[in-house]
């Protein structure tokens, strides 16, 4: 029987950890985890994050839309908070490798939901600019050239990541309303021209993370009106069932997936502080995959699948921040195999 040297040209590496790079069909042990891998196509995405672009400025709360290669960071607050740096109205279009200025939001606001491309992108809901400062119904919608006012949202909110892959299809989950931060159970779905109200969710939240379509969706984490929460549930177009939990409890994290069968989540804040942490989601279970560089949370996040996502400014809780960061997946992944 050939053995691995014979069919490869060389022996399975013995590392004390996985290869940053390794290429499809290369195998190797883990001396620290005592396990056999290898690479091949399928499965898990083996993603890594390296820095993008910086933002001209430090910025959080702002929301994206796009991927890691073509996306859309708006509105948000500077750095630091204070009336010399008041929310914003700005808008930036990324080309994979620099930040340039494109056409304003209409209304200045953070904590605002978004989604969609660089080129057909909504934003809606916030929180407007002191001292009149209140969750807001507003909606914006983007062509590619312009922001333009369109229907309301049925209740003021704010806090919500908001999901959808386009302009005219839109879930708005949860979030706060009114000027205190109470958690909502509401649901709103947008078909490009009004937005009703659908099925609630079965636990009230605020700071979660939403991604899919209007009919195919995923709400995780967030804050009930008591903690941050683990719990994670599935939309049907009809109504939200529970599925598996994330490994720990978090909020104001980022996103990236197109249903909810595939998706990732990073960052965020967890009760003893912010984490790097990004886990995988296949419609079943979480699988932790590699950490961002920088723990951030409040971050906008772009992203449409679970390998293009990018996360765009935040903050570590004291310094604001405007480095971003894209997360790569190659056409292999990292299996392990059972040794005996």
């Amino acid at each position: 029987m050939a053995d691995y040297k014979n069919i490869k040209g060389f022996n399975i590496q013995y590392l004390d950890s996985d290869p940053p790079n390794p290429i499809e069909g290369q195998m190797w042990f883990n001396s620290t985890t005592q396990t056999l891998k290898g690479a091949e196509a399928g499965g898990v995405p083996a993603g890594t994050w390296s820095a993008g672009g910086s933002l001209p400025a430090a910025i959080y709360e702002n929301a994206g839309a796009g991927t890691n290669t073509a996306a859309l960071s708006f509105g948000g607050q500077g750095n630091p908070p204070s009336p010399l740096h008041p929310y914003t109205n700005q808008n930036l279009s990324y080309n994979g490798t620099t930040w340039s200025t494109a056409a304003s939001l209409n209304s200045a606001r953070r904590l605002l939901s978004g989604n969609g491309t660089q080129t057909s992108a909504l934003a809606y809901g916030g929180y407007t600019v002191p001292p009149s400062a209140n969750s807001q119904a507003l909606t914006e919608s983007w062509d590619g050239t312009s922001w333009t006012e369109v229907n309301d949202l049925n209740t003021a909110r704010r806090s919500s990541s908001g999901n959808g892959l386009s302009n005219t299809d839109a879930l708005m989950v949860n979030g706060t309303a009114g000027p205190s931060p109470v958690a909502q159970v509401a649901v709103e779905k947008w078909n490009g021209t009004s937005w009703t109200e659908v099925a609630e969710t079965n636990t009230t939240r605020k700071t979660s993370v939403h991604w899919g379509t209007s009919t195919d969706a995923i709400a995780a984490g967030g804050a009930t009106a008591t903690a941050d929460t683990a719990f994670v549930e599935i939309y049907n177009g009809t109504s939200w069932t529970e599925t598996t939990d994330f490994s720990a409890a978090r909020a104001l994290s980022g996103r990236s997936g197109p249903d909810s069968t595939n998706g990732i989540v990073f960052g965020g804040s967890l009760p003893g502080g912010v984490t790097a942490n990004t886990e995988y989601w296949n419609g079943t279970s979480w699988t932790e995959l590699n950490n961002l560089a920088t723990a951030r949370y409040m971050q906008g996040s772009a992203g449409q699948a679970s390998n293009n996502a990018l996360a765009i400014g935040g903050s570590d809780t004291i310094t604001r921040s405007d480095s971003v960061e894209e997360w790569n997946v190659p056409d292999y992944v990292v299996k392990t195999f059972t040794t005996s």
